[in-house]
């Protein structure tokens, strides 16, 4: 029984396995049997080596690139940007304003374009003797002037900033006084600023005189206060401006919260750009000295009534010094008294 059973064993392994080692074998199957199942594997069109190192490429190394976005469906993003930005410009940066008169003739013409400067009031920039700004109406300025009628579309451009505005009451002079200054016209002129003479020639309108001889406001001295400026058109013999608004509320000043800001380049058309440059003539010497004075007198109450309280002060001192001595009253309690 037991030859046997060891005969039949030996002799199937004999068969198959004759001069190899049982442990060789093995390997050598298993190998057929992976090779036989990657086969089979690929002749069923479902995995096979050069497949999945495909998928490994496209799912990491790869990535399958995105379809670029319609150039209609990126329209509307980038016309909101741009009204955006046209905002924000207009609020705080620069704003367009259209002339529609000739009171600024020939520095600026009816139909110029400028461009106003908003940027420098926010960081506490006033208005200075010289320079052309626009301003709110202060006081029914433009009482009787036409008013525009702009259709829904330069309504909606001015408001953004891309077209000058049409329906706002504001008003465009030349800054002529500031606060503290005193502003004097008599006969045709020179106009006088705190005592000196402006030599106006490059801006006044040729044949007219700076000052302006009526009575209806063309001869005037006035003090302009602190917070206020005094405007005169470069057109004097044709332009409504503080000299011909002595009766209203502010005494044909401008306050200085009510001025837009600065206009610092003639924009359109474009063959008239250029800048709008202060006049040399506001830099004479000499020409500041009465604001000067105005600013000193905002604090010489003050000093007036120090001046006038320390001589009563030391007299009533010394008096109670001296009765002191007298009743032999201690001179500290009397003092402090």
């Amino acid at each position: 029984m037991g030859d046997v059973a060891v005969g039949a064993r030996s002799g199937h392994d004999g068969e198959e396995h004759r001069g190899h080692p049982e442990g060789a074998a093995d390997p050598a199957a298993r190998s057929a049997v992976a090779s036989g199942s990657e086969s089979e594997a690929a002749e069923d069109g479902t995995v096979t080596e050069h497949d999945h190192s495909g998928d490994q490429g496209s799912g990491g190394s790869t990535p399958e690139a995105r379809k670029p976005r319609s150039f209609w469906k990126e329209l509307p993003i980038l016309i909101g940007i741009a009204l955006v930005l046209a905002l924000l410009i207009k609020t705080f940066l620069v704003q367009a304003f259209s002339i529609p008169s000739d009171s600024m003739q020939d520095t600026l013409q009816r139909g110029d374009r400028v461009l106003v400067d908003k940027l420098t009031p926010w960081f506490g920039s006033e208005p200075e003797r010289g320079e052309v700004v626009v301003f709110h109406d202060p006081d029914d300025w433009l009482a009787g002037e036409p008013a525009a009628t702009p259709n829904a579309l330069q309504k909606v451009l001015s408001w953004i900033g891309l077209m000058p505005s049409a329906e706002e009451k504001d008003l465009i002079k030349r800054v002529v006084g500031v606060g503290g200054d005193t502003v004097e016209c008599r006969n045709t002129g020179p106009l006088m600023v705190n005592g000196k003479a402006l030599d106006e020639q490059s801006y006044v309108y040729p044949g007219n005189t700076p000052c302006s001889v009526d009575d209806q406001g063309g001869q005037f001295t006035v003090h302009v206060p602190q917070g206020y400026i005094w405007v005169m058109g470069d057109h004097r013999q044709n332009s409504r401006d503080s000299r011909y608004n002595q009766s209203d509320k502010n005494h044909g000043m401008v306050p200085v919260k009510d001025v837009v800001g600065r206009a610092i380049v003639k924009a359109w058309p474009i063959n008239r750009w250029g800048t709008l440059p202060v006049p040399d003539t506001f830099d004479q010497q000499g020409i500041n000295e009465q604001s000067s004075a105005a600013g000193a007198l905002t604090v010489a109450p003050q000093g007036v009534a120090l001046t006038a309280v320390v001589p009563v002060a030391v007299w009533r001192r010394r008096r109670a010094a001296k009765d002191a001595a007298g009743t032999g009253t201690p001179t500290t309690a009397t003092g402090s008294r």
